[in-house]
């Protein structure tokens, strides 16, 4: 373990910042180590948020239905799911920097042949690939900036992170809808134009990021890898397709729910004699990490529920263009840049957190439980403000349960630990959208028939309007009438989706009320003594059991 503060490593606790020479370190020199791994993480999220106001064109243009679109989202989360767990892993046997670069590497190359898409299947083959790779850049990241910079002071940096992904989520929205919308670029260069960011961010985390390499004996827990991956593959196959290939309650459910068990099951059993486990089960015994871990499960399902159907809501129940889409989501990510950042500012100041996640918990229920209630014609103002308040909480909620799981971790378990709680939180949302997604194509259905039944006899014949099977219509082609039928349905059915998750941001308000507050540690992990060596007091964890957590 490294005795000196490389270049790039804030000192804590109100002490002087440091470089390895001794030499006073300011805040832009720092700012300067972080940059390239900003611009990485910048890269992960654009990629997730770039095609959302594409994705009904995407769709339209490839023939795909309403499964295809949740599947180009989930595909991406699954991927980025499983392979958490092992990047962070990873990063406690290799160096993180080359980590960081080889993730951007193949984030590189899933999007370069994602643009070269002739159908739907291609299409989500690759966002499998890009997924890996985003994977590793948001596991990563937290995990770089927890070994360079003390939890006291983390808070700061965590807020500009926030900031960077506040700006990344509404920059990617409108960027694709431009894109889309340009007849000479088309929706194939959503995929492309992350690229050149990602070749500068490989180039500037190789001048910038300075970090202690720690050498050990490497030992890769392949088949946990394989089980939980199998697990959670699974589980969203079966929630995407229930209802729509199979009765969710069916044969095939029992089978594909009772094999997402039992591989489960045989997960826990290797993780518990594995010598170098992914997921060390002891960190579970730490009561803030396992509740920090169930709360993000929840605050996944918000987080992804809001960005991938509100281009569906604008889009199809009120006619607006893709750049328009992203235009209006704006207030969203206005609250969650404020309160990210603010929150992260006055956490450096006081070493206190724990308000933030509670009240960051109110905000985000109260919000989802609001933008239940969307219609196609509910005004614009009243959606704006939902959308500023569920922002709030999840600006408040997502750096800061990293934050509280990070500060109770000794540093060989660093990150382990911090993709344990972005794999609950990629869980979330891949599980999340797969399922609202299905009870969506349900409901737009249901809703379509009734609205056509209002019509009369003739109206009433139509069926479903285009909907079966999770089909998406082509509003310019349909008459008036039907029309108002359709942008009302899925105006309906949004407002469903985000109905159905405001109960989970419940839960996840429930799970962080019991987490006890702990000062935060004035070093950083780089520098902190072997687990061996902290007292109880200082990792938050009760003697003996927890000495290790």
């Amino acid at each position: 373990m490294a005795t000196t503060t490389p270049p790039g490593v804030r000192g804590g606790g109100g002490q002087s910042e440091t470089t390895s020479d001794g030499a006073s370190m300011t805040h832009p020199q720092i700012m300067k180590a972080l940059s390239g791994l900003m611009l990485g993480m910048f890269v992960a999220i654009l990629s997730s948020t770039i095609v959302s106001n594409a994705l009904p064109q995407i769709i339209s243009d490839l023939g795909g239905t309403q499964s295809s679109y949740t599947w180009v989202v989930t595909a991406a989360l699954l991927s980025m799911t499983a392979a958490t767990p092992l990047w962070g892993k990873l990063s406690d046997l290799f160096s993180k920097k080359l980590l960081v670069q080889i993730s951007l590497v193949i984030y590189v190359l899933g999007s370069v042949v994602a643009g070269l898409s002739q159908n739907t299947g291609t299409l989500i083959a690759c966002r499998v690939v890009q997924g890996i790779g985003v994977g590793g850049l948001s596991a990563l990241a937290q995990i770089v900036m927890a070994a360079m910079i003390s939890p006291r002071e983390r808070g700061r940096y965590s807020g500009y992170l926030g900031a960077v992904f506040a700006v990344a989520t509404v920059g990617g929205p409108l960027l694709g809808g431009v894109i889309t919308d340009t007849d000479w670029l088309g929706w194939r260069w959503c995929f492309y134009v992350g690229v050149p960011f990602a070749v500068i961010a490989l180039i500037v985390l190789q001048k910038t990021l300075k970090l202690p390499v720690v050498r050990r004996d490497v030992k890769v827990d392949w088949l946990g890898a394989f089980l939980i991956s199998g697990a959670v593959s699974l589980l969203l196959i079966w929630v995407t397709q229930a209802g729509d290939s199979y009765a969710w309650v069916s044969w095939q459910t029992w089978a594909m729910t009772g094999g997402s068990v039992a591989l489960g099951l045989l997960f826990v059993l290797v993780e518990s004699r594995a010598s170098d486990p992914i997921i060390p089960l002891r960190l579970f015994r730490n009561k803030t990490i396992s509740l920090a871990s169930a709360a993000s499960l929840f605050v996944g399902i918000a987080m992804f529920s809001g960005t991938v159907f509100f281009s569906q809501y604008f889009q199809l129940a009120r006619g607006e263009s893709p750049t328009m889409s992203g235009v209006l989501t704006i207030p969203m990510i206005g609250g969650l840049f404020v309160s990210s950042t603010v929150s992260g500012q006055v956490i450096t100041k006081t070493g206190r957190w724990k308000a933030w996640l509670v009240a960051g918990g109110v905000l985000l229920t109260a919000g989802l439980g609001l933008l239940g209630t969307l219609r196609y014609d509910t005004p614009y103002w009243h959606i704006a403000l939902y959308m500023a308040l569920t922002g709030l909480g999840l600006g408040m909620m997502m750096q800061n349960l990293v934050l509280a799981t990070q500060n109770q971790v000794a540093p060989e378990d660093l990150g382990a630990a911090s993709s344990v709680v972005t794999f609950f939180r990629s869980l979330g949302g891949a599980v999340g959208v797969s399922a609202l997604g299905a009870v969506m194509a349900g409901r737009v259905t249901h809703y379509v028939q009734d609205g056509l039944t209002a019509l009369g006899p003739q109206a009433a014949a139509l069926g479903h309007g285009g909907t079966a099977g999770g089909g998406i219509p082509d509003l310019a082609k349909l008459p008036a009438p039907f029309r108002e039928v359709v942008e009302s349905a899925y105006g309906h059915g949004v407002g469903d989706v985000f109905l159905y998750a405001a109960p989970f941001a419940l839960l996840g308000l429930v799970l962080v009320v019991f987490i006890k507050e702990v000062a935060l540690k004035s070093k950083p992990a780089a520098d902190a003594p072997a687990a061996s060596s902290l007292p109880a007091a200082a990792t938050g964890a009760p003697e003996p059991a927890e000495a290790k957590a």
